[in-house]
């Protein structure tokens, strides 16, 4: 016996209009095609109600497969459904893709394919009877799971359906938040998503503390999910960095503010920049801006790291992972860490044309609001068509500090050492440091803390701080050498090879644009999340 029919909530406006287009159907099988969590089963309950007949579900599809042999699913499957359609001018099958999915999807089962033939001969039943046949299925080529079906697609939600949705848990405070702002916040939201989130939020819309700002705030935290766990990324600031204003201010208008002043964005029509370019020498603070960005646009940031997953058999699907809930979370930004890494040597052309056609369907309405951000060390090492094509819209150089710079930074690093150390010469030290980046800065610091307390340790006695920073920057410096050493001996592995220790950036970014382009372009940076910078 079938279970007593469950009443059919009140759907949103998209989905009413998918149910009436599902009605209109004629007779065969009707294909409701939408994402999990829009409310699919909200609407074949309408369908269910509107034309009878007989609902089938999870239960019924685990009761047609229990007696059967495994290999003979879909035998089972077309057994149910062709004897239901045989008592029924209509039935309304939810939960299919539970047994579609690892039928279609399972590379090692014996009869793959086969479910279609059954399945096309169901919708030619259907179709010379007079009868209907209405399932749901996820976005996809219909093709390959129902020959000769219509199909019917549930719009993304709009601003109404979220207050509709959110109405049903906060009741009249609803009307009082402004749906049109969260909807330009998180455009690609569920339904499901709103009906957990106004469920959590009821409690305070009851004690009268409930704002649009509270709402948004909520789903942030709670529905927009990155792939970066930000209790691994060190808390920092964009204010961190010194002698950068340029690049800082590039940043806050060209990337921060489309995420964080909907009214501007709404007003303006405003978005990201679709594909930007950070470079710079190692240490310079492109891993400072990763951190930063990471903390500030939280669910909204996502990580691709080159050094990783470059090469490795799942890769693309990673990859492709990322871009669909960066998709989803849009406005969002995708971080392409070590860039130049991935295209070195010409590998991994399969992922530049992926990425170049990624790009290009930017433009698009549906996705128009991702950012793809792409570090690099050395622009010798990126495809040429995907830096000269007009696909990179922003380029962002960190350079090494300044004198200014360099002393700003040793200021604040040294501002808390014990007194015992002695007195800094924070200028004189700026000047000797000519060349270092930010991270050299910071190391000399703690090396030179290193060294006092080494002679703590031992008993000795204690030198002139500035003996301890000037050994520690000659040892930075010995370093610096031997990096440069090892980046000559590759490039005579790999000639015409660029290198930062020896070619002006501006020669490099030559390589990509020239005339007006490179004389006009904003040249600015950052880069690894995981390396210490």
């Amino acid at each position: 016996m079938s279970p007593s029919p469950v009443p059919p909530v009140a759907l949103t406006p998209a989905q009413q209009r998918a149910l009436d287009a599902l009605l209109a159907l004629p007779p065969g099988v009707g294909v409701l095609t939408a994402r999990r969590g829009m409310g699919r089963t909200a609407i074949l309950r309408a369908a269910h109600a509107a034309l009878g007949g007989r609902m089938l579900g999870a239960a019924d599809l685990a009761r047609a497969l229990e007696t059967r042999h495994p290999l003979a699913a879909e035998d089972a499957l077309y057994r149910l459904l062709a004897d239901a359609l045989s008592e029924h001018e209509a039935i309304v099958v939810d939960d299919l893709h539970l047994v579609t999915g690892p039928l279609l999807g399972n590379h090692f089962y014996a009869r793959q394919g086969i479910l279609r033939a059954p399945l096309a001969a169901l919708a030619d039943e259907a179709a010379q009877t007079g009868r209907r046949l209405v399932t749901v299925n996820d976005p996809g080529p219909l093709a390959m799971l129902w020959p000769r079906a219509r199909a019917v697609a549930l719009d993304e939600l709009a601003p109404e359906d979220y207050a509709h949705i959110a109405r049903a848990s906060l009741g009249d405070v609803a009307g009082r938040l402004d749906f049109a702002r969260v909807h330009r916040f998180a455009r690609r939201l569920s339904a499901r998503q709103l009906r957990e989130s106004s469920e959590v939020l009821a409690h305070d819309a009851a004690a009268g503390t409930l704002d649009t700002e509270r709402f948004v705030d909520h789903l942030r935290a709670h529905q927009l999910a990155s792939n970066v766990d930000l209790g691994e990324v060190q808390a920092v600031d964009l204010a961190e960095l010194k002698g950068v204003d340029d690049v800082l201010q590039a940043l806050e208008a060209n990337i921060v503010l489309p995420f964080e002043r909907a009214d501007l964005t709404a007003e303006l029509s405003l978005r990201p920049k679709r594909g930007v370019l950070l470079v710079g020498p190692p240490g310079t603070g492109k891993t400072t801006i990763g951190r930063a960005l990471a903390h500030r646009l939280r669910g909204k940031f996502f990580l691709i790291d080159g050094t990783e997953v470059a090469g490795t058999p799942m890769f693309f699907q990673r990859v492709n992972e990322v871009v669909e809930a960066a998709k989803q979370n849009a406005p969002a930004v995708i971080f392409i860490d070590d860039s130049d890494v991935i295209f070195e040597g010409g590998g991994d052309s399969g992922f530049y044309r992926y990425l170049l056609t990624m790009l290009d369907g930017l433009e698009s309405e549906s996705v128009g609001r991702v950012c793809v951000m792409m570090t690099a060390m050395d622009v010798g090492s990126m495809p040429p068509a995907l830096v000269r094509s007009g696909r990179v819209e922003l380029w962002l150089e960190m350079r090494l500090p300044d004198e200014r710079a360099r002393a700003a930074i040793l200021a604040e690093r040294t501002g808390a050492l014990p007194a015992a150390m002695g007195r800094v010469d924070v200028a004189a030290l700026a000047a000797e440091t000519e060349g270092l980046s930010g991270a050299d800065l910071k190391r000399l610091v703690e090396d030179a803390k290193l060294l006092f307390a080494y002679d703590v340790a031992r008993g000795a006695p204690h030198a002139d701080s500035t003996e301890y920073f000037t050994r520690a920057t000659a040892a930075v410096r010995d370093n610096r050498q031997r990096y440069a050493e090892a980046e000559a001996r590759a490039r005579a592995r790999h000639p015409g090879r660029p290198s930062f220790f020896d070619v002006p950036f501006a020669a490099m970014a030559g390589m990509a644009m020239t005339g007006e382009d490179a004389e006009g372009a904003a040249l600015h940076t950052f880069g690894s999340m995981g390396e210490p910078e």
